[in-house]
C-alpha cells in the first residue's frame, strides 16, 4: 500500500475549483514559518553552520536541541529555502550564508534579532493597538524603549547596527543613484551607525560627510566608521535635531527617520532642512515607502503598522505625501526613484 503525503493546503484547492482559501491560509499562519527562522537565529544556527556543516545529531549536541523536533525544525528551515540538506547533512544556503552569520560584515540579523525579541510579543496585540491607536510596546507599561535603549549602550549598539543591516541595500543603491560629483559634503540626520556615509564615502572620494544625531550614538559611530578607514573624512556632531541648528552640507539624509514622527514632526525636519541647505542644495528621504495607489507596497504598510506599536504619533507615507511636503516646505523641485526592494527614494532641490 502506497501512502500518499498532501499538503492540506493543496487538498483544499482541489476541492475548491478556481477560488480557493490558499493566500488566505498561507498569510494568516505565516507566523509560522517566520517564528521558525527566528527562533534558528537565536539558536545560532546559520553562525554554527557557518564554521562547519553538520548532521541532526552533531546540531542537537552544538545548539542544545532536544531531539524531539530537532530534524522537524531543520527540514523546515530546509522547505523554507533557508538551509540545504545532501545526504543528511545541513549547511546554509548562499543567502544565509552571506546575511545571516552574525561573524560577517553583511550580517542582517540584527534586525531580526530585535524583531524577535521584542516585536514578536508586540505585534500581539495589533488589534488593542488598531483599536486605542496607542502603542503597544513598553509604553503600554509605563516603559519608554527609546530612552532605555539611549541609556543602555550594549542593548543600543546592537539596536543601531540592525539599522545599519536593514538600510545597507538602499545605501549602497543611493551611492549611485545620486549625483554625487555635484556635491561636497553631506549630512546624515539620524545616522546611527554611519552605514550609509561610509557607502557613500567608499563609493565617492571627493565627499565628507558629517552623522547627526543623539550624543550617545557617538561611540558606535565613531567605531564603525573608524573600521572603514574613514575616520578622515565622516565625522559625528551630537545633538536633537528638534532642538539644534544643524551642521552646514550641501545634502540632507533622512534615512528611515520621518516614519518615526506624526505629521507637524515630519513638516518640521524638512523645513529645517530646507533652511540649513544652501542654494541648490538638496535633500534625500527614503524609506520603505508607500506606494501612491497604497495598493502594492505590503512592507511599506506593514512598516506603518510597525509604527503604531512603537511610537506615539508615527507612520509611513505615500511619495506623493513626500512630495508635497517638500514643496510646502520650499524645496523647487522634487522627483522619485526606487531603490531596492520596498525602498524608494524622494529627492528635493532647493
Amino acid at each position: 500500500m502506497t501512502v500518499q503525503t498532501m499538503d492540506p493546503v493543496a487538498a483544499v484547492d482541489q476541492a475548491a475549483g478556481h477560488v480557493t482559501p490558499e493566500r488566505i491560509l498561507r498569510l494568516g499562519l505565516a507566523f509560522w514559518g517566520s517564528k521558525t527562522l527566528l527562533s534558528a537565529i537565536e539558536l545560532g544556527v546559520f553562525r554554527t553552520l557557518a564554521e562547519a556543516p553538520a548532521n541532526e545529531a552533531e546540531l542537537r549536541a552544538r545548539l542544545g536541541l532536544h531531539e524531539r523536533s530537532a530534524r522537524d525544525f531543520l527540514d523546515a528551515l530546509v522547505a523554507l529555502g533557508m538551509l540545504h540538506r545532501e545526504g543528511g547533512v545541513y549547511a546554509n544556503t548562499p543567502e544565509t550564508d552571506l546575511f545571516l552569520d552574525s561573524a560577517k560584515p553583511s550580517y542582517v540579523g540584527g534586525m531580526l534579532e530585535m524583531a524577535n525579541a521584542r516585536l514578536y510579543p508586540f505585534w500581539g496585540r495589533l488589534t488593542e493597538g488598531l483599536q486605542t491607536g496607542e502603542p503597544q510596546n513598553e509604553a503600554r507599561e509605563g516603559g519608554d524603549f527609546f530612552a532605555a535603549l539611549y541609556a543602555d549602550h550594549e542593548r543600543l549598539g546592537q539596536f543601531l547596527h540592525a539599522m545599519t543591516g536593514l538600510s545597507t541595500g538602499a545605501s549602497r543603491a543611493i551611492a549611485t543613484r545620486f549625483p554625487w560629483e555635484s556635491y561636497r559634503t553631506v549630512l546624515d540626520l539620524g545616522c546611527a551607525e554611519g552605514g550609509l556615509l561610509v557607502e557613500l564615502a567608499r563609493t565617492h572620494s571627493h565627499l565628507r560627510g558629517t552623522g547627526f544625531d543623539l550624543p550617545a550614538v557617538r561611540g558606535p559611530f565613531e567605531r564603525y566608521v573608524a573600521s572603514a578607514g574613514l575616520e578622515q573624512r565622516l565625522a559625528f556632531a551630537g545633538g536633537d535635531f528638534f532642538r539644534d541648528s544643524l551642521p552646514d552640507a550641501d545634502v540632507i539624509t533622512l534615512g528611515h527617520i520621518l516614519h518615526d514622527w506624526g505629521l507637524e514632526e515630519k513638516k518640521q525636519l524638512l523645513r529645517m532642512s530646507h533652511d540649513a541647505l544652501p542654494a541648490e542644495g538638496a535633500v534625500i528621504v527614503f524609506d520603505s515607502i508607500i506606494d501612491d495607489e497604497r495598493r502594492e507596497n505590503a512592507f511599506g504598510l506593514l512598516i506603518s503598522l510597525n509604527m503604531l506599536i512603537e511610537t506615539p504619533t508615527g507612520s509611513d507615507y505615500t511619495a506623493a505625501d513626500c512630495r508635497g511636503w517638500l514643496e510646502e516646505a520650499g524645496f523647487r523641485e522634487t522627483r522619485v526613484e526606487h531603490l531596492v526592494g520596498p525602498d524608494s527614494l524622494v529627492i528635493g532641490i532647493k
